[in-house]
């Protein structure tokens, strides 16, 4: 489904990427991981095109997207959920489910997702026409998760979707993402809590500086005593 091919993003005169290259296959959950300012953000940013790569190919079900606007690449099947929930804050949980799905023309379909997002966010529903900034934390994840899904995008990548929550709220997202991924979506996840997320993945690639420095499946990450030492050892499963 999606392919990137050796690709390099540089931020003034620090190169951020270096040749990075990874396969994402339809139907899977796949994870990044490493430290903090190995590069995993950067490279969620890139494909969804708020970065500019200056070398190398993104490969979105057959097609070169690299250079796409981002408001092209949501066309394409992808939508990123941001670190940082950045929702429109001034707006209500009603107008930003709404904007999630703005390409959108299949009135039928969209209120079939809405209810959906109800069922599964049962607190969005209760506060619709509340403002977004108003919402705790955890809700604001809630709803953008919700808006993200109201796009039906065939390839849904989460930036760091756990941080700054409640234990109870991490269960209640990670939860989510299964069922998302049951209803057929693929997902590209970054996440600082290796261990949920390499229990969650069928395959992981692991980043340091700015490379790929290992991949397997989550299981043989889980397993690995480089990983286990480097980022699991202060981190428990919910």
């Amino acid at each position: 489904m999606l392919e990137v091919g050796d690709i390099h993003i540089s931020y003034g005169g620090i190169q951020a990427l270096k040749g990075i290259s990874f396969r994402v296959k339809a139907g899977r959950i796949v994870t990044l991981i490493g430290a903090n300012g190995a590069g995993k953000s950067s490279i969620l940013k890139t494909i969804c095109g708020l970065v500019k790569a200056q070398k190398g190919s993104i490969r979105f079900e057959g097609r070169e997207i690299k250079g796409l606007a981002p408001h092209w690449v949501t066309r394409c099947g992808i939508t990123l959920v941001p670190e940082g929930r950045r929702v429109f804050a001034n707006l209500s949980i009603s107008e930003n489910l709404k904007l999630g799905a703005y390409f959108r023309r299949d009135r039928e379909g969209i209120e079939e997702d809405m209810e959906w997002i109800f069922f599964t966010f049962p607190r969005l529903k209760e506060r619709l026409y509340q403002q977004a900034g108003t919402l705790s934390g955890g809700e604001q994840q809630m709803l953008a998760l919700g808006r993200a899904l109201m796009g039906r995008p065939r390839l849904l990548m989460l930036d760091e979707p756990s941080l700054g929550l409640s234990p109870r709220l991490v269960s209640e997202v990670f939860a989510v993402m299964r069922q998302i991924h049951a209803r057929g979506t693929t997902i590209l996840l970054v996440e600082q809590n290796a261990n949920a997320a390499l229990r969650l993945a069928h395959h992981a690639y692991v980043l340091e500086t700015g490379r790929i420095v290992l991949e397997g499946s989550g299981e043989e990450l889980l397993a690995d005593p480089g990983v286990q030492e480097a980022y699991l050892g202060k981190i428990t499963l919910m």
